[in-house]
């Protein structure tokens, strides 16, 4: 029997190949006495407080931490074997890129969740304190996931590369040169690209959102990467660039809780003095009788070329513009009706010709 485990195969005795198979059988079963208990701990914890993270333990635990696992032990158990430089070199570097691999998912999938709680945590706070604004985020986690998960790629391919042998530092200043040729060809492009994220973060506008962006004006249908797209009153796109964007004062009415009304109306200089008195009380109250309306002021403020100068303000409890010319409407035919009824007649450009000064 001694004979037979002193039997030399490729290098190796018949010895070294069970010992190698008792230890990767010791380690596999080791590993899933492990999980078997850790999986679950975690599912008693998920029956307590029904956390995501828990979900996201479980899918992670069995889609990537088991692999790894099983193949590190046998990593490890593969050091018991005498192999050929060549071979051994072959084998090193697959189990590198697989361990690079299976790294870089875990790493990433817990660097986004993390980032997404933070997101979906300052949305939260964003409710509570009445920012209305920060509720919609799904635009920025998606590109702040792709661009976290392109950091780690990166760096796991860097880590496998300098371990394998690579000079790192080399490629790593080729890439440089060749990344500020880039940048400066493509630098307006760049410059859209980091006023993008400007813009998920700062957050001036969201889609949905009507805007006045200078002399145009529309309601925010899209923000890409490059361009934010407006659908103007008239029905046409106006595509602006976001640079452009960033770069330009832009008035978002969506935050407007109310809408401030200002309006003159004159009446003739033959109103009598009694029936000037009773305006400004007349249209506060017919201001007041109209829903979602509050009455600002209302004076005799001037002296016009044909007309005793009325000026009012009011303002309309929404920041919806139909509904503010819906009411505005409203105050308009009320004041009108009310004039009729009072006999109050509105101004309009007059002359007056002095008969004694006609020649016939």
């Amino acid at each position: 029997m001694r004979q037979l485990f002193d039997i030399i195969y490729f290098n190796n005795r018949v010895l070294d190949y069970l010992l190698f198979l008792i230890s990767l059988i010791a380690c596999f079963v080791a590993i899933k006495v492990l999980g078997y208990f850790i999986v679950k701990a975690i599912k008693r914890k998920k029956e307590k407080t029904d956390s995501s993270l828990n979900d996201l333990l479980l899918r992670g635990l069995r889609q990537y931490v088991y692999p790894i696992l099983y193949l590190a032990a046998a990593a490890l158990c593969i050091r018991l074997l005498h192999w050929n430089p060549t071979l051994e070199r072959i084998l090193d570097a697959g189990i590198l890129a697989v361990i690079a691999l299976y790294g870089a998912l875990i790493t990433s999938m817990f660097a986004v969740f993390l980032f997404q709680k933070y997101w979906e945590g300052k949305a939260r706070l964003g409710e509570i304190e009445g920012d209305v604004a920060d509720t919609s985020n799904a635009p920025a986690i998606k590109w702040m996931s792709v661009i976290i998960k392109a950091v780690i790629w990166g760096i796991a391919l860097i880590l496998f590369l300098d371990n394998i042998g690579v000079k790192i530092n080399s490629l790593l200043a080729g890439l440089g040169i060749g990344g500020l040729a880039i940048a400066f060809a493509a630098q307006t492009i760049l410059a859209d690209i980091f006023c993008f994220f400007t813009i998920l973060f700062d957050r001036p506008f969201e889609v949905g959102d009507f805007i006045t962006v200078g002399e145009q004006m529309g309601t925010v249908e899209h923000i890409g990467v490059k361009t934010t797209r407006l659908r103007a009153l008239s029905g046409e796109q106006l595509i602006f660039s976001n640079g452009d964007l960033t770069g330009s004062r832009i008035q978002n009415y969506k935050t407007m809780e109310q809408r401030r009304v200002l309006f003159s109306l004159g009446v003739t200089y033959s109103t009598r003095a009694d029936k000037l008195k009773e305006i400004p009380g007349m249209i506060q109250e017919i201001v007041e009788q109209v829903a979602d309306t509050k009455f600002g002021r209302a004076h005799f403020s001037s002296y016009g070329d044909f007309s005793l100068n009325f000026e009012i303000v009011y303002f309309v409890l929404s920041n919806d513009y139909d509904r503010y010319m819906d009411i505005h409407q409203e105050v308009n035919l009320r004041i009108k009706e009310e004039f009729d009824r009072r006999g109050i007649d509105f101004a309009f450009p007059t002359v007056t010709v002095d008969r004694t000064k006609l020649v016939i």
